[in-house]
């Protein structure tokens, strides 16, 4: 299977769903990475030299992708992806010529601008063509998952991913990814060490379900209370 997954930024695969990838990475699945903007509106050292964050953020990201792909970077404007006339035709033409058959990019409903502008995007260009996963947006709010997704064994390598971003002061967004990927673990009654990422489908015609298509959720593991009669 051909899966394709685009962020809005660098680093932003690597905090969504660098999990996912991994596993599908894993299976034998051919992945097809895109990054949309520059990154040039980040942060370095307290400063902001657009040309040259640009340029150390597409290094980081493809040291932080290595293990999955070469990321192609589009370079689109960092912060004006919803008024850049170009933004939709180079992503058309992405989508067109690698022809997948999933995509994955942010949710429609994500706290970030440029991540909302994307979602939007993606979803009219891919039309009736292969579903498209929304990924959690960060910490998660309002977000109401439909596929959770193992990714205790790549949790280590999304770590190393994340902080390959030194640019950005990653240790807030790992700290972050941390902490929202093992609260869905234990929503699943995982115990400690255990993480998960969660996703939910654009659900319209012709896609209605693609459990299928992923990897596997955390394992079963049923919950037993100890009353006065015994486990109930």
């Amino acid at each position: 299977m051909k899966i394709l997954a685009i962020g809005a930024h660098p680093d932003d695969l690597e905090i969504f769903c660098f999990g996912l990838l991994s596993a599908c990475k894993a299976r034998g699945d051919t992945l097809c990475l895109a990054v949309a903007t520059d990154g040039a509106a980040g942060v370095i050292a307290g400063k902001n030299d657009g040309a040259v964050l640009a340029k150390q953020r597409e290094v980081e990201t493809q040291t932080a992708l290595a293990e999955l792909g070469m990321p192609e970077m589009l370079g689109l404007p960092d912060g004006r992806l919803a008024t850049t006339h170009q933004a939709a035709q180079k992503i058309a033409e992405y989508i067109t010529h690698n022809t997948p058959d999933l995509i994955i990019t942010h949710d429609p409903q994500d706290y970030h601008p440029d991540h909302r502008a994307l979602s939007q995007l993606v979803t009219s260009i891919a039309g009736f063509t292969c579903p498209v996963l929304y990924a959690e947006p960060l910490m998660g709010v309002g977000f109401e998952p439909e596929y959770y997704i193992d990714i205790t064994s790549y949790f280590e390598a999304k770590e190393k991913a994340i902080m390959a971003h030194h640019s950005q002061q990653p240790e807030k967004f790992f700290q972050a990814a941390a902490l929202m990927n093992r609260f869905r673990a234990a929503q699943c009654n995982a115990p400690d060490g255990n993480y998960a990422e969660t996703y939910r489908l654009n659900q319209r015609f012709p896609f209605a379900d693609i459990r299928a298509m992923l990897p596997p959720p955390p394992p079963y593991r049923p919950f037993y209370q100890q009353g006065s009669d015994g486990f109930i």
